[in-house]
């Protein structure tokens, strides 16, 4: 009985493997810092806390027949445990937010891990399938969606008792995302030189409303 427990782990264990490998696979391709490595040993780690999870929990009974332990107890510690491990893949860089793919994929990864470890094998294959085709089907939108978002750079002239807050909370609100950004201290004013990324029209509505302040002197977009 215990050899028949092990064998079916270690095909848990295998499976876990190929699914993870196949989305680490896509994400090594794509150049992604989680790659092939970190996917398998983030499905493979899930599978097997949750093995593990519902057979400590199975181990002893009570008079009624109920499990002494909690199979739940392990595997609801895989979501938070993951979760934390995907923050960390967030990067904040001068405004821009980076790696949401990444943590997400590592995220659900880790869920594909724990479907395999509690024995749902139908829905972790199919999870990875869904998976894979979510991140390479829908690369070519996301390509054309990017390709509408541009860069631009711009100047902008206040009067000195205007704070750079007051220019980022307007920027933010048109949906722009701000790069990078300099400031200049003059005798009778100041500047902010802003790097941005945006669509037109966010472009359009931020410049608009920015000239429409008494307080800002000029603004160039180049």
């Amino acid at each position: 009985m215990s050899e028949a427990l092990q064998f079916v782990l270690l095909l848990k264990l295998a499976l876990a493997t190929v699914l993870g490998g196949a989305i680490g696979f896509e994400r090594e391709l794509a150049g992604k810092p989680a790659g092939l490595r970190t996917n398998i040993l983030i499905c493979v780690g899930a599978a097997l806390f949750t093995h593990l999870s519902v057979y400590l929990a199975q181990i002893g009974f009570t008079p009624d027949g109920r499990p002494y332990g909690d199979t739940t107890r392990i595997a609801a510690q895989i979501v938070s445990g993951i979760g934390f491990l995907g923050a960390g893949a967030i990067l904040h860089a001068h405004g821009a937010v980076l790696g949401l793919t990444t943590a997400a994929t590592i995220w659900v990864v880790a869920a594909v891990g724990a479907a395999v470890g509690a024995g749902a094998y139908v829905e972790g294959v199919g999870t990875s399938l869904l998976i894979i085709l979510v991140l390479v089907g829908l690369r070519p939108v996301e390509s054309r969606l990017l390709h509408r978002r541009r860069k631009v750079s711009a100047t902008v002239r206040v009067q000195r008792d205007l704070r750079f807050d007051v220019i980022e909370d307007i920027l933010r609100g048109c949906g722009l995302h701000i790069v990078s950004r300099r400031s200049y201290e003059h005798e009778s004013d100041r500047a902010f030189d802003v790097e941005l990324i945006g669509t037109s029209k966010q472009i359009d509505e931020a410049v608009d409303e920015l000239r429409r302040r008494q307080d800002v002197i000029s603004l160039t977009v180049d």
